[in-house]
């Protein structure tokens, strides 16, 4: 019998999942992929119903993993028709761009139909099942089944030796959960319908840049013109419409940096000198990672260690001391002038050392979060992440320019929260903050903050908890900890024997304990792990059914 394996959901996780999979896999599989949109390979943050043709990617070419091409071969093979159509100019592929949304989504899907062509030809049976939902799964003595529910015709069930639930981002159908209030920016369809008045969105990462260059272009235009900048123009109708973005400390996000692709080798906060730190345990392991993470960036750039005081800076007033001097400016000026500083570097072909070593240091760092105690994942959630979220997630020239051109024509401001703001989604349309006392009702409020960590209440397959295969964080890690429990193979911490089955790779309830994972190259990561150790798990069954 050869092994058969299941995965739920058909983005990118998924996808290269299955391509590590058949790379390390010499024997054979039954292969089904479930998933609940009528096409498959796409992912939500990249389905064309979904997104607006503005709304760019997060990720550079260059930084996205190869499945059968990279993203810029591909587009260089599309049709130039194609390519209009995605919002790409034919003109000007290149690996250091950003392209929209959509164009990543209709590279995934064509190389995940490579990728089952590819299956299909070594032998292999694979079943992709669209237009179906996975309702619930349970363990049925060796194997786990599937409570399925399809659009059309009757529920039914399918049992598998090997699952991988690859869920990705849970986000409402309809975001419009009150009038005038939306839990976030997506779909994008959604967002159209907001009349020209004064709208709040809560964050200002690429989200939330997204959500407001939808409804610029949804009321307005951006306007080019050689030799000049960045020019936004309303529509005489909408006369109106205005966009405030409130976050806690009213920065805008920096622009995308130049820097040395693949990463550097680090010298001091390496993989290997974390790992040791991790193998010696102790409550102040946090306190040992940051000294490493000063160590190193000393090392690297001893300019800006002078500057921002380092010597003698604490894991607790660190992210204060990085974030000074953008607080303290206004934040168009700011992303002006970084926009104009990134630029000059990209064309000198320079690195900002200390920006670079920071950029690295996040992943390994991330290294120590599942092995904090509840109190030292808050420290670090509330020190350190915000540092490194603010390095990996630098965001479009393009996306910088747009924020620009809307404040110049009075369409946008940028307002900090502080720490004892108030938002009211439930007393009037939309929202009113309340900033050191001052009200603002937003007649039209949107939650752009992105993924948040999900609880084990919100796990989709209910009976997997009920059997114990899949175990709550906070009854295992503290009450303050959201979440599945998972092991470094992404299985259930169980004693129940399927949990070596199932491998659970639904990023929200990942997110507290893997504060990073949400982009392309964290699916990329997770994939070669989980498809490695399911190409072995099919290995040992064709080997054992040719006995």
């Amino acid at each position: 019998m050869r092994a058969s394996i299941a995965f739920v959901g058909a983005g990118p996780t998924t996808i290269y999942t299955l391509h590590a999979m058949l790379a390390a896999m010499r024997g054979q599989a039954d292969i089904t992929i479930y998933e609940a949109q009528a096409r498959a390979g796409l992912g939500t943050p990249y389905r064309p119903d979904w997104n607006d043709p503005a709304m760019l990617s997060n990720i550079a070419s260059v930084e996205i993993p190869p499945i059968r091409e990279t993203l810029c071969a591909w587009l260089e093979r599309q049709p130039r028709p194609t390519l209009l159509r995605l919002g790409v100019n034919p003109d000007a592929i290149d690996a250091n761009s950003f392209y929209p949304r959509v164009a990543l989504g209709a590279y995934f899907q064509d190389q995940f139909e490579w990728l089952i062509a590819a299956a299909r030809g070594r032998g292999m049976t694979v079943d992709v099942v669209t237009g179906v939902r996975v309702e619930d799964a349970r363990a049925e003595g060796t194997r786990i089944c599937l409570s399925l529910s399809p659009n059309r015709g009757a529920a039914f069930e399918r049992c598998h030796d090997n699952v991988v639930l690859a869920t990705g981002h849970q986000w409402l159908e309809e975001p419009e959960v009150k009038p005038g209030y939306f839990l976030s920016p997506w779909p994008a369809t959604a967002l159209h319908r907001i009349p020209p008045l004064s709208i709040g969105i809560l964050g200002s990462s690429l989200t939330a840049i997204d959500a407001a260059v939808t409804l610029a272009t949804e009321h307005g235009t951006f306007v080019e013109a050689e030799g000049e900048a960045l020019r936004y123009e309303v529509d005489p109708q909408a006369g109106g419409f205005t966009i405030t973005m409130l976050s806690r400390k009213g920065l805008l996000p920096e622009a995308d940096f130049h820097h040395p692709l693949p990463y550097e080798p680090l010298a001091r906060c390496t993989p290997d000198a974390v790992s040791a730190l991790i193998a010696q345990g102790g409550a102040d392991l946090l306190t040992r990672a940051f000294a490493l993470f000063r160590d190193e960036l000393t090392a690297v750039d001893s300019d800006y260690a002078r500057a921002i005081g380092l010597s003698d800076v604490t894991l607790e007033s660190f992210a204060a001391r990085y974030f000074a001097e953008r607080v303290a400016a206004d934040p168009f000026d700011w992303a002006a002038e970084n926009l104009a500083q990134t630029r000059r570097d990209f064309a000198t072909s320079h690195t900002v050392p200390w920006r670079y070593a920071i950029l690295r240091m996040h992943e390994v760092l991330a290294l120590i979060a599942p092995h904090l105690d509840e109190t030292a994942l808050e420290v670090f959630n509330t020190t350190l992440k915000p540092v490194f979220v603010d390095a990996y997630a630098t965001v479009p020239h393009l996306s910088i320019e747009r924020m620009l051109a809307l404040h110049r024509a009075g369409r946008l401001e940028v307002v900090a929260l502080g720490e004892g703001s108030k938002i009211d989604t439930k007393s009037e349309p939309g929202a009113i903050v309340t900033i050191d006392g001052q009200c603002r009702h937003f007649p039209a409020f949107i939650d752009a903050t992105g993924q948040r960590p999900l609880g084990a209440d919100e796990f989709p397959f209910p009976t997997l908890l009920e059997q114990g295969i899949i175990e709550d964080a906070t009854q295992v890690d503290g009450a303050g900890i959201k979440g599945v429990v998972v092991d470094a193979l992404f299985r259930p911490v169980s004693p129940h024997p399927v949990r070596e089955q199932l491998f659970c790779l639904s990023i929200p309830f990942l997110l507290q304990r893997h504060p990073f994972i949400q982009g392309i190259t964290s699916s990329h990561d997770m994939g070669i792990i989980v498809g490695t150790e399911l190409a072995a798990v099919a290995d040992a069954a064709s080997l054992e059914a040719a006995a």
